[in-house]
């Protein structure tokens, strides 16, 4: 794991672990404050409690854009074993913003595809920080057909910021790229199983989240557009983030309501960059919930489950 990372509203709990670094060492100089870093480890699990069940929507957006986060090849050591990464869109390259392959889940064999986004600077610029090109979408849709053809069920991770805006996307064909895949997704007659990570950014997310089922972790978000991009167009004030989050209402717990997704999965108190094992196992966990039940339906009845879904979503009032 790096380095902890404190986030702003984090800063009560950062001051009190930094007190409890001081008496460690002090300790270890042969003086006992056993006493006291008992108190503190208390007060700062109880203050993490109370801070991480009283975020704003503002505040879960921060959280699910942590750089500790885990992402999908943190997803895939945990819960598959033999995984084969597939490469490329057999057209014009290899989008590292999105990985696949096949994989086993519980000793059955999957297809497993989802964004990546970097860590460090390199990896950040490798990744393309997380922000697919067409290439991309066209390579996760191959990996969707492959799975087809050899009736594997479909697992995908999604976290992405939203879909890459630059003008070489555009001219490779950006939206008809998404607009397929969520075509071809919605008549796909294998189990489709989507876990929303960290950020599910608009059609960038959403051309790899057409499923049958859709599970969300606890503190991450879901929109049609970054609170900081609705801000910029709203009040042509892109720092107005915060007062676009509350607009949006893009957490789990406001997108459950609408029936976008199935389940909100928690994550380890103090978010999922505090524990990735943790929670990956929460996550596998629903996952084999679901696809058990989902590998009790016919073809026919995935694809009619996945179209009444999504025409379910939403709530209308006159």
């Amino acid at each position: 794991m790096a380095a902890t990372v404190y986030m702003e509203f984090e800063k009560p709990i950062a001051e009190l672990e930094k007190k409890i670094e001081e008496l460690r060492g002090l300790t270890s100089g042969g003086m006992d404050f056993s006493g006291e870093l008992e108190a503190l480890e208390k007060k700062v699990e109880t203050e993490r409690i109370d801070i991480f069940n009283n975020l704003t929507r503002w505040q879960k957006a921060q959280v699910a854009r942590h750089i500790n986060r885990p992402f999908t090849l943190d997803y895939i050591k945990y819960l598959f074993t033999d995984f084969s990464e597939l490469h490329g869109d057999r057209n014009f390259g290899d989008d590292h913003a999105i990985v696949g392959g096949l994989a086993r889940f519980d000793g059955q064999p999957v297809m497993v595809v989802g964004h990546q986004k970097g860590r460090d600077t390199k990896e950040k610029v490798y990744r393309n920080f997380g922000m697919p090109n067409p290439e991309g979408y066209r390579k996760a849709l191959r990996l969707f057909q492959m799975a087809e053809q050899f009736n594997l069920p479909i697992i995908t991770f999604v976290d992405t910021p939203g879909a890459y805006p630059g003008i070489g996307a555009e001219e490779r064909g950006q939206a008809e790229a998404i607009a397929r895949n969520l075509r071809e997704m919605a008549s796909l007659t294998v189990p489709i199983i989507v876990c929303v990570t960290g950020e599910g950014g608009s059609g960038g997310a959403l051309a790899v989240a057409v499923g049958n089922r859709v599970l969300m972790l606890e503190h991450s978000v879901y929109a049609v557009i970054s609170p900081e991009g609705c801000a910029a167009i709203l009040w042509s004030d892109g720092t107005k983030g915060q007062q676009a989050a509350e607009a949006l209402k893009p957490s789990a717990q406001d997108i459950i309501q609408l029936g976008v997704i199935d389940e909100i999965v928690h994550e380890p108190v103090g978010g999922a960059h505090r524990d990735h094992e943790a929670t990956a196992m929460a996550m596998g966990s629903s996952i084999r919930r679901h696809l058990a039940e989902l590998q009790q339906m016919t073809p026919e009845q995935l694809v009619e489950d996945r179209y009444q879904k999504f025409r379910a979503m939403s709530r209308f009032t006159e």
